[in-house]
């Protein structure tokens, strides 16, 4: 890392890959573009709609006013000599928050990670900052993955936290102290499967209408008693957003099944308890699309995920459990295709969607 005098006394740092330099009047137009893109403005706090004459305000006035009173060190990201987003340090003290925002063009190619290492490894090193914080909307992954990436701490879900555009948003939220390696603290457990009859994939937003119509199911409503009422798309994408942040932090992780012809969603099936006191062990769980049921398919993509946990190269798992309602007949039949065993019941232990009251049947499989 460099930190070389630039217009307004702004340092350039640059790792070789990516350079954070002080924002010119060139700036403007790429600045636009970015602000303007339906993805920024889905997760940001830009206004909407944005004037060209709102990138030019913030160019010209408020990033030089930061500057000057130390409230916001922002810099332009550069790579291949072309303006690429922002990163801001925002506030004057020891505790301090960070907010980056990058162009289309740039995306996808590591560079905000890079841009986000540099920034705080300035912040510590010559901004006497002692804890940067990160906070972004529920659900966004892209975001995630940079803190998670750059070694931040992630803490969970604050309700209410933001308030962007006219909306409140929960926020995740994650920091990261000085001291901390910039590298990350847990395994994102996210890993595509691929079988002669399926593909087991992560949770898009593309699949959030089959979720729905899946977990509005009577038989899936009954045995899934926790399920929200009403649930529509909204509940949906909360289902996501906690399997995007479970598999972030390590704790759980969670495939659709689908056709690998199609990849429509047909089920999915999911490795939970990853993080405890006994790290050797996870519980399956599973539910299937009213569509996909008689077919054989949740035994196929039970028997996927029981192969990824116990890999070595997978979960590394050598134990798992399974657990299903005494009177749900299809979920007992894939426990016992996929090789449990059963080693007991508990009475009147599981509730069901119509208010009663169901024995549990526990199973288990060692490597």
């Amino acid at each position: 890392m460099t930190g070389l005098p630039f217009p307004l006394g702004v340092p350039v740092l640059t790792d070789g890959f990516v350079t954070l330099r002080a924002h010119t009047p060139d700036d403007i137009e790429p600045v636009y573009e970015m602000a303007t893109d339906p993805a920024t403005q889905r997760w940001t706090g830009i206004p909407v709609p944005y004037q060209r004459g709102d990138a030019e305000e913030f160019v010209g006035r408020i990033i030089p006013a930061g500057w000057d009173t130390a409230q916001s060190l922002s810099w332009a990201i550069e790579v291949d000599g072309r303006f690429a987003g922002n990163v801001d340090i925002r506030g004057a003290g020891p505790v301090t928050d960070i907010g980056f925002v990058l162009h289309p063009h740039a995306r996808g190619r590591g560079v905000m990670k890079a841009a986000v290492d540099l920034a705080v490894q300035y912040a510590f090193a010559e901004g006497g900052k002692e804890v940067v914080h990160w906070r972004a909307q529920v659900g966004n992954e892209a975001s995630l993955r940079v803190a998670h990436a750059c070694g931040f701490t992630l803490h969970g879900t604050t309700p209410g936290l933001l308030y962007e555009n006219g909306r409140v948003h929960d926020a995740w939220t994650a920091s990261i102290r000085f001291g901390d390696a910039p590298t990350p603290r847990t395994r994102w457990r996210s890993s595509l499967i691929e079988t002669a009859a399926l593909r087991l994939r992560p949770l898009e937003e593309r699949d959030l209408e089959r979720i729905v119509e899946a977990c509005n199911d009577p038989l899936t409503r009954l045995y899934l008693a926790g399920l929200p009422r009403p649930y529509g798309i909204a509940q949906a994408a909360e289902y996501r957003a906690d399997s995007v942040w479970q598999a972030a932090t390590g704790g759980k992780e969670t495939w659709i099944f689908c056709d690998p012809k199609t990849d429509e969603l047909l089920g999915t099936v999911a490795v939970m308890g990853l993080r405890g006191v006994d790290e050797g062990s996870g519980e399956i769980g599973y539910w299937t699309h009213p569509s996909a049921r008689g077919r054989g398919l949740t035994i196929a993509a039970v028997r996927a995920a029981i192969e990824h946990a116990f890999s070595p190269d997978g979960l590394d798992r050598r134990r798992l459990t399974l657990y299903a309602a005494a009177s749900n007949g299809p979920s007992n039949a894939v426990a016992r295709a996929a090789n449990f065993t059963a080693f007991g019941t508990q009475r009147a232990a599981e509730p069901l969607g119509d208010g009663s009251f169901d024995d549990l049947v526990g199973y288990e499989l060692v490597r």
